[in-house]
């Protein structure tokens, strides 16, 4: 099963990791996440251990537990998309669509000073204009 673990101390160690979930059983993998920039750790990592049973009262035992000065959040990590919710993406002065953001001031998809729309229309000025229906003179032809 993989365990993320949250809220660690930036001092924690991928060793210092490992230790405190070997306590419950065989441990496969203690990772620290560490940023690429500054090589400093992101204050996150991730477990890996075989039996679920194990790993399981791990995190019972270990959630809201203090690790190097720090109290520590640890759950089932779920796979990336998993349980995700969607949108976001576009905002600015994207003018090609995508979700929400700036001064998206119409329904659905859309953001920034998209006056265009995408998906479900509307977004940046575009407040709630019909096509045609309002004034001519936004429909020259």
């Amino acid at each position: 099963m993989n365990i993320f673990v949250a809220k660690l101390n930036f001092k924690t160690t991928n060793d210092g990791l490992r230790d405190a979930f070997a306590e419950f059983g065989d441990v496969d993998s203690a990772n620290v996440i560490m940023d690429r920039e500054t090589g400093r750790s992101k204050g996150f990592g991730f477990v890996e251990m075989p039996d679920d049973k194990e790993a399981k009262a791990a995190i019972a035992k270990l959630d809201g537990v203090e690790l190097d000065g720090s109290t520590i959040v640890v759950k089932e990590a779920t796979p990336r998309g998993d349980d995700r919710k969607s949108g976001g993406g576009g905002g600015g002065f994207n003018r090609g669509g995508g979700g929400g953001g700036g001064f998206n001031r119409g329904g659905g998809g859309g953001g920034g000073f998209n006056r265009g729309g995408g998906d479900g229309g509307g977004g940046g000025f575009n407040r709630d204009r019909t096509s045609g229906d309002r004034d001519d003179r936004w429909n020259r032809r």
